[in-house]
């Protein structure tokens, strides 16, 4: 008869391929060794006694789990994709979200391991451990919420701006506009009757860009989190809690702000940026030139997050979970958005 914990092991096994991970193409993913039992070993290795449970939680990117501890609360474990980016890279994303929270400002950073790291090793995985946190989605109709997420994020880029990254990418036309399309256009994403057109209209957006941005000025780079979403955002009683570092780079502030507005109002957009920037103002200067740079930097993610699909399309999670990329239907659509971008930007 199996023991409780080694019951709880089969359930979890049993979850783990239910979440889309087919037995026929688990040698095509970067995770195909990943399985319960190397996720509990690897946690073990570095001092934790798991008592068998473990839940995957929604994640694309890297791998997250839910780990069951032995007579003490559960805690997070994110397992980092192979290939993407460097040592030295993750652990300056640990540093930074270290240092915040040294600074009282909340953020989840990572949990120390008996061996004084953050960034762990195990086989050919690498992973990190966080304590758990609980919260709700930020209400970005909130104009309150708003405002106090303007303070919070100034705080953390008074903190960015005091040195730069050194590992950590830079938001920039090259590496989020030319190299992703690049991308895209080698590898024969674009459906042949579209791809004439999407080389012409990016590249014509792409040089619209590099215009908005010299227009701007020489404006600031300093250390941002960089997919500063409501996603990635918990909020509770206490106010937000800011959660993912995994994408912090170097950029212009206003990248941290504009993913907090919503809707298409005009008057209701400018009203949410007045009171995020309300609230930044309050603990750190904002240079207001950076603001003719939100249709650039939202043309950039729109390109570049295509792009991201495409790289992992050999990640079975992806096909599963994104089945409405990559048709033909998909890219006229993503076509039409960029036509329109462009018209934005010419005006």
């Amino acid at each position: 008869m199996l023991s409780f914990s080694d019951a709880l092991l089969a359930i979890a096994c049993t979850l783990y391929f239910l979440r889309g991970f087919r037995l026929e193409n688990i040698n095509a993913t970067p995770y195909a060794n990943l399985d319960p039992h190397c996720i509990l070993d690897a946690i073990e290795s570095i001092g934790f006694n798991c008592n068998g449970s473990l839940f995957a939680l929604n994640s694309y990117e890297n791998r997250v789990y839910q780990i069951g501890i032995e007579d003490e609360a559960p805690i997070i474990a994110k397992f980092y994709r192979p290939q993407r980016w460097s040592d030295a890279a993750i652990q300056e994303e640990h540093d930074f979200s270290n240092e915040l929270f040294q600074l009282e400002i909340p953020v989840v950073s990572p949990l120390v391991a008996n061996n004084g790291q953050t960034l762990n090793h195990f086989q050919e995985f690498r992973f990190a451990l966080f304590p758990r946190r609980g919260g709700r989605i930020m209400e970005l109709d909130n104009l309150d919420h708003l405002e106090w997420m303007g303070r919070f994020i100034a705080r953390m880029h008074a903190i960015g701006a005091c040195k730069p990254f050194r590992h950590r990418e830079r938001l920039d036309v090259k590496t989020r506009g030319y190299n992703t399309h690049e991308f895209l256009i080698k590898n024969n994403f674009f459906p042949e009757s579209l791809a004439d057109d999407f080389n012409k209209v990016t590249l014509e957006l792409l040089q619209k860009v590099e215009e908005r941005i010299a227009a701007a000025g020489n404006v600031a780079y300093i250390r941002l989190h960089g997919d500063c979403h409501a996603g990635n955002v918990l909020w509770n009683d206490e106010g937000p809690q800011i959660v993912d570092l995994d994408d912090c780079l170097m950029g212009p502030a206003v990248q941290d702000l504009w993913m907090m507005i919503s809707g298409n109002n005009e008057d209701q957009v400018n009203m949410q940026m007045e009171r995020i920037l309300r609230g930044y103002c309050e603990f750190y200067d904002f240079d207001y030139r950076e603001l003719q740079l939100i249709e650039a930097l939202r043309t950039l993610r729109m390109i570049s997050y295509s792009a991201w699909l495409a790289k992992r399309w050999d990640d079975p999670a992806f096909p599963l979970n994104f089945p409405w990329f990559n048709t033909h239907h998909y890219w006229q659509v993503h076509l039409e958005d960029l036509r329109e971008q462009l018209m934005l930007l010419s005006q």
